[in-house]
């Protein structure tokens, strides 16, 4: 197999990856709103989202994550130069702060199906946004392999987050009303 194949497998799997890591917050939003159900629906829908997180994380997100990992790392194998680019230094860490990321999620689920609630739906749509920020700056880094254009592109979807945010909560604020 060549580099190619690899790059390939691995652009594969970190789409497969962000997926999962899209999705998950999502169902974490709808496990938590479940919570004001009534005793049945309730039971029925932690019952549902629960089997789904563990299917999503089971059998999407762990295995994309460790695949994203391996052919990556095989790719670097394959040329070590690009450790010594500045870009690529970022990227890993950006890398590394995805895995917290991930980590993070994992210890959120494991509370939610131990029933503990930490975060409200509103905390867990904005913890679902942190996956979007270290989509676009590792694809910026990667793609203009310029540690400063990322950064622009990333302070632009921080702006865009914040107005999104704001409007949610202004339109939630006129629904309650």
């Amino acid at each position: 197999m060549t580099y190619l194949h690899f790059k390939a497998l691995h652009i594969i799997f970190v789409v497969s990856w962000f997926a999962g890591l899209f999705y998950m917050p999502r169902l974490f939003v709808y496990h938590t709103e479940a919570r004001d159900k009534s005793e049945a629906e309730r039971q029925i829908l932690f019952a549902q989202f629960t089997k789904m997180e563990k299917l999503l994380w089971n059998a999407i997100m762990t295995p994309a994550c460790w695949l994203t990992i391996i052919f990556g790392s095989i790719m670097l194998y394959i040329t070590p130069a690009w450790l010594d680019q500045d870009w690529m230094r970022l990227k890993l860490l950006f890398v590394v702060g995805l895995l917290a990321y991930h980590s993070f999620t994992r210890k959120i689920l494991l509370e939610l199906r131990r029933g503990i609630f930490r975060f409200s739906s509103f905390q867990l749509r904005l913890f679902n946004e942190i996956a979007t920020i270290f989509l676009f700056s590792i694809v910026f880094l990667v793609v203009l392999k310029n540690t400063v254009d990322w950064l622009w592109g990333v302070l632009g979807l921080v702006i865009f987050a914040v107005l999104m945010m704001t409007a949610v909560r202004i339109v939630k604020r006129i629904r309650e009303k």
